[in-house]
Parts: structure tokens; C-alpha cells; sequence
């Protein structure tokens, strides 16, 4: 019976051609036309702008406010607790506020696993939406309340969110979509993200609501994309995987896979797809912790690419450049207005090149879009420390700076910033993946805090060689993914993961991808 079961299996991941009936009979196939349902597509795009966006959005909106916000907490502790805080106390209290976002990241990551598995996938999105408005709500009361009570918890909430959105989304939209459907999906979540960013930016300026008496609203804006998709919360479908795997919930699983993929009641491809379902259940074993997914040397390889890359990504220097870019294009001359609109101009760009990131997962294997974005990241980010090092040396050098900055985020997005998210959904299996997704987010934000903390401190000491780890932390990235990293556009995990299951002496070079 398990021999048929794998022989079924083989079959299915068969790349379909022109079906008729013998075909279809002969070769049932889980890519055998899915359709893009109402359903499937209303859970990606509303997933994505309810609950992805908000989380990039609270990642920028501080940026530019920042000065007006410092002076409102030192007024605020001095007329409510009659405590009178200097320069030093308030750039603490500031980098409380700034670092509880990204504690509440990895806690956030931590119970990722733990959420997802206990209240399924749709259950942790709605926990997230919870977590999001409670934060709008501290955000929008701290100012008129005289709070600044208010606004760490706020930060705190929204941090909180942001964890469970990086631990469980690209693995919800791997899950709810067909084999064929997920390079199109896979990028969906670091996408809203980044658009986060770029609305928080425009929010923010101070002809908006970055403005003294309208900097609490700005913060709060995102509330109401949370209320617009969460709204319909009951539209929203569960992972088919999470239902049949998890909870044993098969019939529901089916009616589920039916309601995603338009597939009839007698389809053979629903069949397939319950088949093999049914043989990653009968084989989910206790790999399914933090601990027996550390422990078990099988998956070490790839809980290493996950973490390695969610964390290099942050330690590549993304967020670093967007921290001082406005530096850099003042010293290019632009006057203090041109240089926020520049710096806009770069998260546009991020943006921008994000949105080609479906069309070229659907169409170019992983291992070539990751060698390419991380080899040219090590290049720009080199050119950048030197030209920035030396920059008062030759005139034109400032304008170089700009250049390479344009062109480190156009090729950052090409796989270093939507790779990350979604590997892990792509090497593991169903037992160990929430686990191995969440280590991964829990190291993605360390790597986050660290940065936030440290870079400061780093670039007084180091100046601009202070960019020169961030270049050699993507070279490593590209040693990684040219040794280690297997192709996995158009495969099942099941057969991704027996590539890897030898840890670093896998040869997943010698290993030829022809995908359809």
C-alpha cells in the first residue's frame, strides 16, 4: 500500500502537459490546473495588506518624527511626573521605545510555533490583528493622554505582531496555494512589508501627519487597513495542511482544497493532493519542537540556511543604509527637504523592484536569483565604504555614494530581501516547518536589534568602514547558496528535503533542476 502511496506521489509532481481523459487517469498531477480562486487570491492580497504592510509600516514611521516625538516624551515625563530628563535620559528612553519593537519581534517569533500549531494559521492571523489594532489604539491615546506609557506598550504590541507575521505568513500562503501557485505567492509577504515602509515614509512627513500636533495620528494610521481587511475575517480560509496534518480534520481539508483550487468532488488532483497529505501525516514523527528540530542532524543543513539567511539579510546592511541615507544625500549637497524626498525616492525604488519579485520567482530558479542579488550586494556595499571612506577626497564620490545605494536596494530585492521568508516553507516539511520558520524569525530579529543597537555606536567608532561587514556578510551568503542551497521552484518539500539530509555534506550542486 506505501509503495502505491509513493508511486502516486512520484506521479504527481509530473509536470502535466495537454490532459485528456488516459492522460489524466494515467498521471494525475497536483499541478493539473488549480485554479486562482476568489478565495485563494482574497486570502494572499487581504493577508498581505492586513496584517504585512502594518508591520513595515511600524518599522519606518518613527524615523522621521523622531526629534518632535523626543522633545513631547521630556515635556510629557516633566509635567506628569514632574521628572526632569536630559539628553542622555531621553536618547535611553528613546532607545527603549525603539528596541521594544524588536524584543517583541523575537518573542513574537518565539510563540510563532506554538500559535500557529495550537490556533492553525488563520487563528495566528487573527491574533495579529488583535495585537496590531490594540497597538493603533496605545499609539493614537499616548499623545492626548500624556502617555509615554502608551506608546512603549504600543510598541511593544506592534513588535509583538510583527514576530508571529515573519513566523507563520509565507507559510500560511505556501499552504493555501498549489505547487504551481507559490512562487507567485511566495514573495507576497516581504513585499507588503517593504510597502509598509514606503507608506510609513510618506505618512510620516512632516507636511502630513509627521507634523508636531499630528505625529500621534501618523503612528496610528495603519489601524485602518487593519480594520478594512480583518473585517471580513471569516473569508478568510485555513491551511488544507494544518487541518488534515495537524488536527486530522480530513473531510474539512478536502472541502477546503476544493474551495482554493475549484477542483469537482471526483478530481483526481484533489485526490492526489489528499494522498500526499496523507503520507506526510502517516511520516510526521517528533520532529516537531524547537528542540527535536535543532537535535535532529537531518535538518540541521537546512535550519542553517533558514536562520543564515533570514539573519544575513538583516545583517547585509538594509536597514543601516536606510538609517543613513539621509546623511548621505546631505553630504551629496541636496538641501534637508531634497534628502527626505531622496530617501523616499529609495524606499520607492525597494518598492519597485519588490513588486518584479512574483514575476521572477515564477519564472527564474532560486539559486541563481539568490547568487546573483547577494554577489552584487557585496559589490555595491564594498564600492559604497570606499567611496563613502574617502568621500571628501574627490567631488564626485558624494554622488557615487548615491549611486551605489540605488543600486544595492535594486539588487537587494532581486532575492536577498523575499528569499529569505519563504525557504523555509520550501525545505521543510509539515512537522518541523512552523518550528524551524520561527528560529528563523527569532534570529531574523536579533539580527534586527543588533543592528538597531549596535550600528550607531559602530559607525562612530569605525566610520564609513563600518559598511565593510555588511559586504563580507553577503559574500558569505553567496558561499552558502552556491554550495549548500538546493533548487526548489516547482518541488515539494518531501522531495527538497532528502537533498539536504546530509547536512554539509550534501552535493546539491551535482544535482540538475529541470522545472516546468
Amino acid at each position: 500500500m506505501e509503495q502505491q502511496k509513493a508511486r502516486g506521489q512520484r506521479l504527481d509532481r509530473t509536470p502535466s502537459t495537454t490532459q485528456t481523459p488516459l492522460m489524466a487517469q494515467r498521471k494525475p498531477s497536483l499541478q493539473e490546473h488549480p485554479q486562482w480562486s476568489w478565495t485563494l487570491k482574497w486570502a494572499a492580497i487581504g493577508s498581505s495588506l492586513g496584517a504585512a504592510v502594518p508591520v513595515g509600516y511600524c518599522t519606518g514611521v518613527m524615523n522621521s518624527p523622531a526629534e518632535l516625538m523626543r522633545t513631547w516624551c521630556k515635556e510629557t515625563l516633566a509635567h506628569r511626573y514632574d521628572l526632569h530628563v536630559g539628553d542622555a535620559g531621553i536618547e535611553l528612553l528613546w532607545s527603549a521605545a525603539v528596541s521594544l519593537f524588536l524584543v517583541g519581534g523575537a518573542l513574537g517569533s518565539v510563540t510563532g510555533a506554538t500559535v500557529a500549531n495550537r490556533f492553525g494559521r488563520r487563528g495566528c492571523f487573527h491574533i495579529c490583528g488583535i495585537l496590531l489594532a490594540l497597538g493603533a489604539a496605545c499609539f493614537y491615546a499616548c499623545r492626548p493622554l500624556r502617555s509615554v506609557e502608551l506608546l512603549l506598550c504600543g510598541r511593544l504590541l506592534v513588535g509583538l505582531a510583527g514576530g508571529l507575521v515573519t513566523a507563520f505568513m509565507s507559510m500560511w500562503h505556501s499552504e493555501l496555494a498549489a505547487l504551481s501557485q507559490r512562487s507567485t505567492l511566495a514573495p507576497l509577504c516581504p513585499m507588503g512589508l517593504t510597502l509598509g515602509v514606503v507608506v510609513s515614509q510618506i505618512c510620516s512627513l512632516r507636511s502630513l501627519l509627521g507634523g508636531n500636533e499630528y505625529w500621534h495620528l501618523g503612528l496610528a494610521f495603519y489601524g485602518l487597513l487593519v480594520v478594512l481587511f480583518y473585517a471580513p475575517f471569516k473569508w478568510y480560509p485555513e491551511s488544507p495542511k494544518w487541518l488534515y496534518i495537524v488536527k486530522g480534520r480530513k473531510e474539512e481539508a478536502r472541502r477546503q482544497l476544493m474551495q482554493l483550487r475549484g477542483y469537482a468532488v471526483d478530481s483526481t488532483t484533489l485526490q492526489a493532493e489528499l494522498d500526499e497529505m496523507e503520507l506526510e501525516a502517516t511520516s510526521k514523527a517528533a520532529t516537531s519542537g524547537f528542540l527535536e528540530v535543532i537535535r535532529d542532524s537531518r535538518l540541521r543543513l537546512p535550519l542553517i540556511i533558514v536562520c543564515a539567511f533570514l539573519g544575513g539579510q538583516q545583517l547585509s546592511g538594509i536597514n543601516a543604509i536606510f538609517y543613513y541615507s539621509v546623511s548621505i544625500f546631505r553630504k551629496a549637497g541636496l538641501t534637508p527637504q531634497a534628502s527626505e524626498w531622496a530617501n523616499l525616492a529609495a524606499g520607492s525604488l525597494n518598492l519597485a523592484t519588490s513588486m518584479v519579485g512574483p514575476v521572477l520567482l515564477e519564472r527564474v530558479n532560486r539559486r541563481p536569483l539568490m547568487l546573483f542579488s547577494t554577489l552584487l550586494c557585496t559589490v555595491f556595499l564594498f564600492l559604497f565604504a570606499m567611496l563613502l571612506y574617502f568621500i571628501e577626497s574627490v567631488s564626485w564620490f558624494a554622488i557615487g555614494c548615491i549611486g551605489c545605494i540605488f543600486l544595492y536596494i535594486f539588487f537587494f530585492q532581486f532575492g536577498l530581501g523575499p528569499m529569505p521568508f519563504f525557504i523555509g516553507a520550501e525545505l521543510f516539511e509539515q512537522a518541523p516547518r512552523p518550528a524551524a520558520m520561527a528560529l528563523g524569525s527569532v534570529v531574523y530579529w536579533s539580527c534586527n536589534f543588533i543592528i538597531g543597537m549596535g550600528f550607531p555606536t559602530l559607525q562612530n567608532a569605525w566610520g564609513a568602514l563600518v559598511f565593510l561587514p555588511f559586504s563580507i556578510t553577503c559574500l558569505l551568503l553567496y558561499v552558502l547558496t552556491k554550495y549548500y542551497l538546493p533548487e526548489t521552484r516547482g518541488k515539494s518539500p518531501s522531495d527538497v528535503a532528502p537533498l539536504v539530509a546530509n547536512g554539509f555534506r550534501s552535493r546539491v550542486r551535482r544535482i540538475s533542476y529541470t522545472g516546468n
